[in-house]
C-alpha cells in the first residue's frame, strides 16, 4: 500500500472538519504568498534609485505563517494582545490585509518612506500593531509588562477587559538577557495571561545551530513556574510513528543533529530515501516504512513539524493553563514552503523572479497582480470575515488625567537635596492634587527606600495583584510599611533595570490602550541608567510616556568611588527623542521640573522625561527664590524652560553656567572673582536639552520657541563663558554658540576615586578653584 499525505492527515476527521482544515490551509497559503510578495516587491519590483539593499526576511516570515494563521483565523479574541517577532512583520501585515485592516496601497511599501516599517511598530505602522518589536528581547518581554499594566488599571480604575498577552519570538531571541531578567522576576509567575510561542526553527543569522538545547530551555521555564508545551511533530509523522518501523524513525529523528536534518530538507526524493534511514539497526525498518510512502508524502512527512501542523497547534492553544504563564516550543522549518527552505544561509536571502513565479503557480496567485483577495462567497473569504468580526475592538474612550499643579507653593529653606525633593513632592501632591496623585504609579528595582520613596510608599502602599499580609505591621521598629494590595501605587521589582523600564513603557501606554492615563515614575540609580537606556528608549518609540529618575548621580557620590559614578548621563536627554531631561540644583527647581514633566504624560502630544538628581545637601537660600508672585512665576517658567539667571553682576566680565550639584561651587567662584574685581553672572542650567532645542529653533533648524535664550543669555551680556557640571563637559559646550563667545568647559572625563566631595571635585577639576582659574584665563 502506498500512503499519501492527504489520506494520512484526514483519516480521523469528519467531513466538516476536513473542510474547515482545507479552508484554513488555503488561508495559510495566501498568507505565505502575501508575506513573501511584500518583501519581493520592496526588493525586486520597486524602483531603487540609490541601490542600497532594502532587505526583509522571507524565510523568517515563512516559519511563522502556520503559527500566526492558526492564531488569528481560529483562536484569538478581541481582548488578546500579541507581540510579533521582528522579522515576521510581513506576515502580520498580510494577515491585517486579509482582515480588512490594511489598505492594498501599503503592501508594496515595506521599508519605504512613510510605508510599512521594517519591524512591527505600534506608533508608525498604518495597521493594528499591539507591540513594537525590533530590539531583540525587548518586544518579546513587553506583553509581560503589558499584563501588569492592565492588572494595575483594573485594580485602581474601571476594568478594561480580559485577554491573553502573546509573544511570538524566534528561538535565537532566547539568547537575550532581557528574556531571563523578565522570566525570573517574582511577579511574573502569577501572570496566567502570558503565552509565549517560540518559533524553534533552529537557525540563527548565519548558520544552522548545531545544538539548540530545547530540553534545557524547557527545564528553565518549567523551573520558573511556567507551563511548558512542546510541539515537535505533526499528525502525519505521529501516524507514521505508530506503524511498523515508526519507533526507529522517531529514534532517528530525535537523535539527528539540526544540520543533518536540514540537509535532508534539500534532498531530492531518491537521495532522501537513501539518507533518511541512516546506518545501523534503524536503517532497515525505516527504509521499509518509507518504501510504502509516495514521494509527496515522504516530502511532507519530513516537514511535518508541530509548528506547521494545524492539529498540533490548535490542540496546544486549547491546552493553555490560565493560572500560570505558558510557553509553547513549536518546531518549525525556516523558509517553510519556499525554495530557500532549510538552507543554512536563507536568513536574508530573497527568491528570484523565477522562484516567485513557481511559488505563484503553486499558490494559485499571480506575480504581476500579487494582491488578490479571496473571491466573495468563498469559504476562505467567509473565514476572513468571521475572524475580522471576532477580532474587532471597540476604540478606547480616552480621558485626560487630572491636571497637575504647576507650583505647590512652598519655598524651601535650610539644606536639602534634590533626591529628597522627589519624595516630598509626591507626598505634597497627595494633599494638594489628590486626583492627579491617584494616577501616579512609582516603580523601583529594589531601591525605593534608598531613593527617598519611603514616605510615599507608606502613604499609598505597594501594588500587588492580590492582598498580602504585612507581617511587620505591628513591629514598632519598622519604618517602611510594606502593605501590598491591588490598590497600591508603588510597584517593586527585582534588581533588573531592564524590567523597570519595560514596565514603565507599558504603564505609559495605558492612556492609548485602554483610555486610562497613568503617570509612571521609575527610580533607578543614575550609574545604571545606561543599562536601562535602550529598552526605555524603545518604550518611548512605542508610545510609552513615563518619567525616569536617576539618583544619586555623578562623582558627587564621592565615597562610593568610580564603580558608582555616572559621567555620560547628563547628555542623554539631549540625544533621546521623545524625552525632556532635567538636572535641577535646588529642591524647588526639582518640584517645578517634576510637575511640568507629569503634566506632559498620558496625552497624544505628550512626552517622557528624565530627571537626574543628587544626594548632596545644598543650602536652599542660594536659590534666592523671588517673594513676589509674578517674579516667582517668571522664575518657574524659566526653570522648566531650561535655565535662569541665579546672579546678575552690574558689569559682568564672565558668565558661569553651572548645573545640578555644582551650583554651590559656581556661586563661591563668583564671589571670589568679584573680590578680584571681575564681575560674574551665574546661570543655573536645569535642562541642557531644552536649551539646545531653543538654540536649534532660533536657527530655524527645529520647531519651537527660543525666548529662554533671550532672557537668560541676552546678547548684551554675551561674555566669555565657563560651563561646569558633574558629568561630561560636552553636555554644556554648545552654550558658547548662543552668543559665539570664548568658553572653557569643565566636567568629568575619567573614572572617579573614593574620597570627600572636595577631594573628588579637585581631582576632576570641577571645584571652586578650577572654576576661578578657568574664568581668569578667559578674562585675562
Amino acid at each position: 500500500m502506498v500512503m499519501s499525505a492527504a489520506s494520512a492527515g484526514s483519516q480521523d476527521m469528519d467531513s466538516p472538519q476536513r473542510d474547515a482544515l482545507k479552508t484554513l490551509q488555503a488561508v495559510e497559503s495566501r498568507v505565505l504568498w502575501l508575506s513573501t510578495a511584500i518583501i519581493d516587491q520592496a526588493n525586486r519590483v520597486r524602483p531603487n534609485p540609490d541601490g542600497l539593499k532594502v532587505g526583509g526576511h522571507q524565510a523568517s516570515s515563512a516559519s511563522m505563517v502556520s503559527i500566526m494563521t492558526a492564531l488569528w483565523f481560529h483562536h484569538l479574541g478581541a481582548g488578546d494582545r500579541i507581540s510579533v517577532k521582528p522579522h515576521a512583520s510581513p506576515v502580520l501585515h498580510a494577515i491585517n490585509y486579509l482582515l480588512g485592516e490594511l489598505d492594498e496601497s501599503y503592501l508594496s511599501s515595506l521599508r519605504a518612506f512613510g510605508g510599512l516599517q521594517s519591524y512591527p511598530s505600534r506608533s508608525k505602522d498604518p495597521d493594528p500593531v499591539d507591540y513594537s518589536t525590533g530590539s531583540v528581547g525587548i518586544g518579546a518581554t513587553a506583553p509581560i509588562w503589558g499584563a501588569i499594566a492592565r492588572r494595575y488599571v483594573d485594580g485602581r480604575f474601571d476594568r478594561v477587559g480580559q485577554g491573553r498577552q502573546f509573544s511570538l519570538l524566534g528561538d535565537a531571541e532566547l539568547d537575550e538577557g532581557a528574556i531571563w531578567e523578565a522570566v525570573q522576576d517574582p511577579m511574573v509567575a502569577d501572570l496566567g495571561e502570558i503565552v509565549w510561542i517560540v518559533d524553534l526553527n533552529r537557525q540563527s543569522l548565519d548558520r544552522v545551530v548545531p545544538g539548540i538545547a530545547a530540553d534545557r530551555l524547557q527545564g528553565m521555564f518549567g523551573a520558573a513556574g511556567w507551563q511548558v508545551l512542546t510541539l515537535k511533530y505533526g499528525r502525519l509523522l505521529n501516524e507514521l510513528f505508530a506503524r511498523p518501523g515508526g519507533d526507529a524513525l522517531r529514534v532517528r529523528l530525535d537523535s539527528m543533529g539540526n544540520p543533518e536534518y536540514q540537509r535532508l530538507l534539500r534532498c531530492a526524493p531518491a537521495e532522501l530515501r537513501d539518507r533518511l534511514p541512516g546506518g545501523g539497526s534503524t536503517r532497515e525498518p525505516i527504509a521499509s516504512l518509507i518504501a510504502e510512502l509516495d514521494d509527496s508524502t515522504l516530502y511532507a512527512a519530513l516537514r511535518n513539524l508541530g509548528g506547521h501542523d494545524f492539529g498540533a497547534l490548535l490542540d496546544a492553544y486549547a491546552s493553555i493553563d490560565d493560572t500560570r504563564p505558558t510557553i509553547i516550543f513549536a518546531y518549525t522549518v525556516k523558509g517553510h514552503g519556499l525554495a530557500s527552505e532549510g538552507h543554512p544561509q536563507n536568513h536574508s536571502s530573497l527568491l528570484t523572479e523565477g522562484q516567485m513565479r513557481e511559488l505563484a503557480a503553486r499558490m494559485g496567485t499571480d506575480v504581476d497582480a500579487p494582491w488578490g483577495r479571496f473571491p466573495d462567497g468563498s469559504a476562505e473569504a467567509a473565514l476572513c470575515a468571521r475572524a475580522a468580526e471576532r477580532l474587532r475592538r471597540t476604540p478606547a474612550a480616552g480621558q485626560q488625567a487630572a491636571a497637575v499643579p504647576t507650583d505647590i507653593g512652598r519655598t524651601p529653606s535650610g539644606t536639602g537635596s534634590t533626591q529628597q525633593a522627589l519624595g516630598r513632592a509626591l507626598l505634597d501632591l497627595t494633599r494638594q492634587a489628590p486626583e492627579a496623585a491617584a494616577r501616579i504609579v512609582t516603580v523601583s528595582p529594589d531601591v525605593s527606600s534608598s531613593t527617598n520613596l519611603g514616605g510615599w510608599i507608606n502613604k499609598v502602599g505597594i501594588w500587588s495583584a492580590s492582598e498580602r499580609v504585612d507581617w511587620f505591621a505591628d513591629d514598632a521598629e519598622t519604618i517602611l510599611h510594606w502593605r501590598e494590595r491591588p490598590t497600591g501605587q508603588h510597584v517593586e521589582l527585582g534588581i533588573a533595570e531592564t524590567n523597570l523600564v519595560g514596565l514603565l513603557g507599558e504603564l505609559g501606554t495605558t492612556w492609548s490602550r485602554w483610555g486610562q492615563p497613568l503617570l509612571p515614575i521609575g527610580v533607578v540609580y543614575d550609574p545604571f541608567v545606561n543599562r536601562a537606556l535602550e529598552p526605555w528608549s524603545f518604550g518611548i518609540y512605542a508610545g510609552g510616556q513615563s518619567i525616569l529618575v536617576g539618583t544619586p548621580s555623578g562623582v558627587t557620590l564621592a565615597p562610593e568611588g568610580g564603580a558608582h559614578q555616572s559621567i555620560t548621563t547628563p547628555s542623554l536627554g539631549i540625544e533621546q527623542p521623545g524625552c525632556t531631561s532635567y538636572e535641577p540644583a535646588f529642591v524647588l527647581d526639582t518640584e517645578w521640573c517634576l510637575l511640568a514633566a507629569l503634566n506632559r504624560l498620558g496625552r497624544p502630544d505628550g512626552e517622557s522625561a528624565y530627571l537626574r538628581l543628587s544626594t548632596r545637601p545644598v543650602d536652599q537660600t542660594l536659590a534666592a527664590v523671588p517673594a513676589d508672585p509674578v517674579a516667582r512665576e517668571r522664575r518657574r517658567r524659566q526653570v522648566v524652560a531650561g535655565a535662569y539667571a541665579l546672579r546678575r553682576h552690574e558689569t559682568p566680565k564672565v558668565t558661569i553656567a553651572a548645573m545640578g550639584a555644582l551650583i554651590p561651587e559656581a556661586v563661591a567662584a563668583a564671589d571670589r572673582l568679584a573680590a578680584l574685581g571681575i564681575g560674574a553672572d551665574v546661570v543655573c542650567v536645569t535642562s541642557p536639552d531644552l536649551l539646545f532645542r531653543a538654540l536649534q529653533a532660533r536657527r530655524g533648524l527645529a520647531e519651537g520657541s527660543h525666548w529662554i535664550l533671550d532672557q537668560v543669555f541676552p546678547a548684551d551680556r554675551g561674555t566669555p563663558l565657563v560651563t561646569v557640571l558633574d558629568g561630561h563637559p560636552h553636555t554644556l559646550a554648545f552654550l558658547a554658540t548662543i552668543n559665539n563667545v570664548p568658553a572653557t568647559t569643565l566636567g568629568v572625563t575619567k573614572f572617579g576615586q573614593s574620597g570627600t566631595i572636595q577631594d573628588v571635585y579637585r581631582y576632576h577639576g570641577i571645584d571652586t578653584d578650577s572654576i576661578v582659574g578657568a574664568a581668569l584665563d578667559l578674562t585675562d
